[in-house]
């Protein structure tokens, strides 16, 4: 009872504290990132060996299974590991325990991975070490199109122009582009030719290698100035790799054209994207994990209009998958419907106590929980997305619990002839061990959370939090706020029960509200008669009734083999996803 008599004498103590409550509340719901759902902090890095013209037989037990068992030696918190092998490629999927530090894991991965580099084939190089976790999605996804320009070009300027000007957007990864050709100087052997000329493809390799060098000279001093020597003997123009010469015999000299052929071509294509029909680029922008997805997106949007200024006009950049959409969606979604939740929680303690001024005091409570618990997930480090915003709906119908019970309670000892400060304090107090026990009560449902593992637990702790944050903030703002404004908004209802009868304002309260709670007073009292009659009967005819409620247990119970399982229900996201296997 002390903090409710400190909230009397300190009215505007408290009065500051839900301002506070607000401004935090607010500035937190800017800044918290936004999601449709919370971070999986699941971590996994991805070990990308590549080794061209390696068959994935050869991949896997001369790379990949020697780079698995160093990895098992040096590399801690392991939780296990995936490895698939490929033409010319190995990717090893290494997943770690929830609590391993990443950046570390990395560290180690970097240097097992030079060691074993030693024991590997000639010529390999290192291997290409991504991070990621369960949270890192695609969110956007551009298509890169021409009727004009080919496929290398697209991939060209997908990789080299499009990407490398995005990458400074913070929270988002992009990947290489899917489709296109990947653009590379393509040398076509003569084998004929090789073989009249006496060389080997060894020999046209050795000559392009030696001959296409950029090599440090340092500077020379001439008289009073010094000028920079610059010995670069690489071709500019693809042509000119052509008339590199290979040997001289006997006065005549072979060229890379008399065995070869050098043209502007193209890496194997091993993905093909198509846009209307037209072959096409796509380039996916991935969502690092805990970053915002609606951030991203209107970053990524903003810098499009001088990315395409920099493109050809031939060039269509068009945004063909957009998650903000969905997101955006799902989150105004639960907001409307916590919005008419409270609303209508409202307009039912409106109709029951017949006092504006008392929904008032109620309806105050209900955001400035919701705020208050924004205020600590914030520093929590937690996100807004669909589970957290559905904790809070689902709190708002119990959060006017503890006020209406204490501003009811303060009603009925007005009812009472007791003064406005007697009766908060006296309703206060009678309630207070009930309230306390019935928050602890909601709140301890959300217990068993915290023994959830995998991705159950990033999924419901934010929900868990929300409500158990939310209710602690209500029992805490019915003990101060409540007795406050009640002190200040009921003055003038108190001459009500100058009477002294117990619920005298069914009868004395007058205007547009007391009529309709007064019409809704005499229904309810209808029903509740109707409902003693019933239970009337039911307790006497108890077995018949528990017969009733166990036939319909069991019928309940016979559904659940045609109930489905699934990780998340349903969703319409307006797409349509075809997976084919051939």
């Amino acid at each position: 009872m002390w903090i409710v008599q400190l909230a009397l004498r300190r009215p505007y103590t408290f009065v500051i504290m839900a301002l506070l409550i607000v401004i935090l509340g607010v500035m937190a719901a800017v800044r918290m990132p936004t999601d449709i759902f919370p971070e999986i902090n699941i971590p996994v890095v991805s070990v990308i060996w590549s080794y061209g013209g390696v068959s994935p037989e050869e991949m896997a037990e001369i790379i990949t299974v020697r780079s698995e068992r160093g990895f098992t030696i040096s590399v801690n918190d392991i939780e296990h590991m995936e490895s698939e092998s490929l033409q010319g490629l190995g990717i090893i999927k290494v997943f770690f325990h929830p609590q391993a530090k990443v950046e570390a894991a990395v560290a180690q991965l970097s240097a097992m991975a030079g060691s074993v580099l030693h024991s590997l084939p000639t010529g390999i190089t290192p291997p290409l070490i991504l991070r990621y976790n369960a949270s890192s999605v695609p969110i956007l996804q551009l298509s890169i199109s021409s009727d004009t320009l080919t496929e290398q070009q697209l991939y060209d300027y997908g990789y080299n122009f499009i990407r490398t000007q995005m990458a400074t957007v913070q929270g988002a990864t992009f990947p290489l582009p899917y489709g296109g050709r990947p653009r590379q100087i393509s040398v076509d052997l003569d084998p004929r030719a090789l073989y009249a000329q006496g060389l080997s493809a060894d020999d046209v390799t050795r000559a392009i290698n030696t001959q296409s060098l950029v090599l440090p000279s340092g500077s020379v001093k001439i008289g009073a100035q010094e000028y920079q020597v610059k010995l670069n003997s690489a071709p500019q123009l693809v042509a000119a790799f052509n008339r590199l010469p290979i040997r001289q015999t006997n006065g005549t000299t072979v060229y890379v054209s008399d065995v070869a052929n050098v043209r502007d071509g193209y890496a194997v294509q091993t993905n093909i994207v198509r846009h209307n029909g037209a072959r096409a680029a796509l380039l996916t922008v991935l969502k690092n994990g805990g970053s915002s997805t609606l951030d991203i997106v209107e970053r990524i949007k903003e810098i499009l209009p001088r990315i395409r200024s920099t493109l050809p006009a031939a060039l269509n950049l068009k945004l063909m998958f957009d998650q903000s959409i969905f997101v955006r969606a799902a989150i105004q979604g639960v907001l409307r419907e916590a919005t008419i939740a409270a609303l209508l929680t409202g307009l039912m303690i409106l109709l029951f106590l017949g006092s504006w001024r008392s929904t008032i005091v109620v309806c105050v409570s209900i955001p400035l929980s919701i705020l208050a618990s924004l205020a600590v997930l914030n520093l929590m480090g937690e996100t807004i997305n669909v589970m957290t915003l559905g904790g809070l709906a689902l709190a708002v119908g119990i959060l006017v619990d503890d006020a209406t019970v204490e501003i009811e309670n303060i009603h009925r000892n007005l009812g009472q002839g007791k003064g406005i400060l007697q009766a908060i304090l006296d309703g206060a107090m009678q309630i207070a061990t009930p309230a306390f026990v019935s928050t602890l009560c909601i709140c301890i449902v959300f217990v068993p959370v915290i023994f959830l593992t995998g991705a159950a637990r990033y999924l419901f702790t934010p929900l868990a939090l929300a409500v158990v944050l939310a209710m602690f903030a209500s029992y805490l703002l019915s003990r101060t706020l409540v007795p406050t404004m009640v002190r200040y908004l009921l003055a003038a209802e108190v001459e009500r029960y100058a009477s002294g009868e117990e619920g005298a304002i069914d009868e004395a309260a007058p205007g547009f509200f007391g009529a309709i709670h007064h019409g809704f007073q005499k229904r309810f009292e209808k029903m509740r008669h109707g409902y003693r009659g019933l239970l009337a009967s039911a307790l006497a005819h108890r077995k018949l009734v528990a017969a009733g409620f166990l036939l319909i247990c069991i019928a309940c119970l016979g559904l659940a083999p045609f109930l489905g399982q699934d990780f998340f229900s349903q969703v319409d996201a307006g797409q349509i996803r075809l997976h084919v296997r051939a």
